[in-house]
């Protein structure tokens, strides 16, 4: 099958590039996320011992917070405003979520519910703030969630002055958990490999489900056009404009590598748009293993990606 064709409140972004390609849900067979199509249901405060803001807005809409009279807490307070019917949020995944943040009874520093992309970033392992590791971890996906961080899981005295944020102020975040991935996160092992699987160039290897490798083969031509082969296809649903979570490896025609997210060790985002250099992967099924190939530009060599399509956080309205 071929087809022609963060802001400071996160201290690591895990938004992923891939030679500056605009690289920046539903489950594929073989990864695990969150069904978020469960009802949400009210939830009693997971702990709190403090004033809490009021939010209006559901599950998918930009949240407005309205902040009551008082201190808040010094500790970490956490709301679950709707529960989503997904997996368990666990440490070490990738986690991808809308998020709007705000200084308490202040301004609102960031908001992805403005027709940005979600926010990815890996959770459980210090990449975020530790008020985020705390309060995310052992939620459903598809939950909406009230954080408010005391200074001393946030950014302290010295606040984060590039970000907006003052010294020793809480801050206050409503969440909409979109998906979780295991950081092993792969595509489906039992997909089905196509017929141009066999010979197509540049070579690819590896076991379906687990790390994929791939050579330019001495003498091949450079491609003059883009192209997108499907080298295993699952049964997932078909992949739509948005944000895709996927494994990838690529290279240079020259066979230089570049970036593998099975060796950082974690899934990536890439942004699926029309004219983009992931256009060719909508309508494929989600879980499977796809190989794209790009053509030299005056920026960049021509390269080969080897993509195994994980998930779906969002799709382009």
């Amino acid at each position: 099958m071929r087809r022609a064709r963060p802001i400071a409140l996160v201290p690591i972004a895990l938004v992923t590039t891939v030679l500056a390609l605009s690289s920046c849900g539903t489950a594929a067979p073989g990864a695990t996320t969150g069904d978020t199509s469960a009802s949400p249901t009210p939830s009693v405060s997971a702990h709190s011992d403090g004033p809490l803001p009021e939010v209006s807005g559901a599950f998918g809409e930009r949240p407005s917070l309205t902040f009551p009279d008082g201190i808040p807490s010094d500790s970490l307070q956490v709301s679950v405003l709707s529960a989503g019917g997904g997996r368990t949020v666990e440490a070490g995944d990738f986690l991808g979520v809308d998020v709007l943040g705000q200084v308490w009874a202040g301004d609102v520093l960031q908001s992805t519910f403005d027709g940005t992309m979600p926010m990815t970033f890996q959770i459980g392992t210090g990449a975020v703030i530790p008020g985020w590791d705390q309060a995310l971890v052992g939620q459903p996906v598809g939950s909406r969630v009230l954080v408010t961080v005391p200074p001393s899981l946030a950014y302290g005295e010295n606040g984060y002055p590039d970000g907006g944020i003052p010294g020793s102020v809480t801050l206050a975040f409503v969440f909409d958990i979109l998906g979780a991935y295991p950081a092993d996160a792969g595509g489906d092992p039992d997909a089905t490999p196509t017929a141009e699987a066999a010979n197509v160039v540049p070579v690819v290897q590896g076991e379906l489900g687990g790390t994929a490798s791939i050579s330019v083969p001495d003498g091949a031509p450079e491609p003059t056009e883009p192209s997108t082969t499907v080298l295993a296809e699952s049964t997932g649903a078909p992949v739509q404009a948005g944000e895709l979570v996927a494994q990838y490896t690529w290279i240079s025609w020259d066979n230089t590598p570049g970036q593998s997210t099975w060796v950082t060790g974690s899934p990536a985002v890439l942004k699926v748009e029309p004219g983009g250099p992931f256009d060719g992967l909508t309508g494929v099924p989600l879980g499977s293993r796809v190989l794209v190939v790009v053509p030299a530009t005056q920026d960049r060599p021509a390269a080969a990606i080897v993509v195994d399509l994980i998930g779906q956080l969002s799709t382009a309205a």
